[in-house]
């Protein structure tokens, strides 16, 4: 390997593709099993962010190159860019801006987000694919999340994001024995929305992403927000949420179209606006 290929592989890459209303997000250093760089998080970050002001976009799929989908932050790679030691709060200055606001924008942007894992799902890796709104695993892919294992704390929403979706005695599991989760039994544990077998599962995640592409994408969207929003709110705070949600829906031009649709007993035609 050329001094310029083993660059790029430090750095890492993460390709950003259009495809029709489908925006395409690949985790793209397969040498280290899709690990996270500073360079790779920065990237993603700006990519959501534009997408959330698109017009054109009516879903995000996120995936890794190659066998894996991401073994998570590449601390080696954060920690190598210099030999002085960072002064006392680096993380604390740091992260928010970086690997949160990355779980953020996938959990809060109102476009669907759907996960293809196959492979390793770790750490941060685990995370980024909880936090997406569909995520289809192969069978056999691994989801682990090895903080203490090696020796500090769960971080990227962890601790937020396991108990909420399989409970506190799974999350312990997880997170404080370290066990690995297969693709199938998080499926299972409704950790994620779907396992597949490795033949299926590229077909499943594109009719995923075609039918959700193909919805109406301003009441997507303020329906993935009311969800979020009531993982913190009161019933009356959630219903209240819906009502602002539920009048801007009803402006949109996908809402005439569905209630037209209705009428004539045909299926919909939504173009997102």
């Amino acid at each position: 390997m050329s001094h310029d290929a083993d660059a790029a592989d430090a750095e890492g890459s993460v390709t950003a593709r259009r495809d029709g209303a489908i925006l395409r997000l690949t985790l793209d250093r397969p040498q280290r099993r899709n690990s996270l760089t500073p360079l790779m998080i920065e990237t993603l970050v700006r990519a959501l962010t534009e997408a959330a002001a698109d017009d054109a976009l009516r879903a995000i799929h996120l995936r890794g190159a190659d066998e894996d989908f991401c073994a998570g932050a590449d601390w080696v790679a954060t920690n190598s860019g210099s030999a002085q030691r960072p002064r006392t709060g680096d993380l604390v200055r740091r992260i928010p801006h970086a690997a949160h606001r990355l779980i953020e924008l996938v959990q809060t942007i109102q476009l669907p987000v759907v996960c293809t894992v196959r492979g390793w799902a770790v750490g941060m890796g685990c995370n980024l694919a909880l936090a997406a709104d569909f995520t289809v695993a192969a069978d056999d892919a691994v989801f682990w999340e090895p903080f203490i294992e090696r020796g500090f704390s769960p971080d990227s929403g962890a601790s937020w994001l396991l108990p909420r979706l399989v409970g506190l005695a799974r999350a312990r599991r997880m997170l404080l024995l370290s066990e690995k989760v297969s693709g199938s039994d998080a499926a299972d544990w409704g950790m994620i929305h779907q396992a597949a077998g490795a033949a299926e599962l590229d077909d499943s995640v594109e009719q995923l992403l075609a039918r959700l592409a193909d919805g109406p994408t301003v009441a997507l969207g303020l329906a993935k927000q009311a969800l979020h929003y009531g993982q913190h709110a009161s019933l009356s705070q959630s219903m209240t949420q819906e009502l602002f949600n539920l009048e801007l829906s009803c402006r949109t031009k996908d809402f005439k179209e569905g209630l037209e649709a209705f009428r004539q007993r045909r299926a919909p035609t939504f173009d997102g606006r």
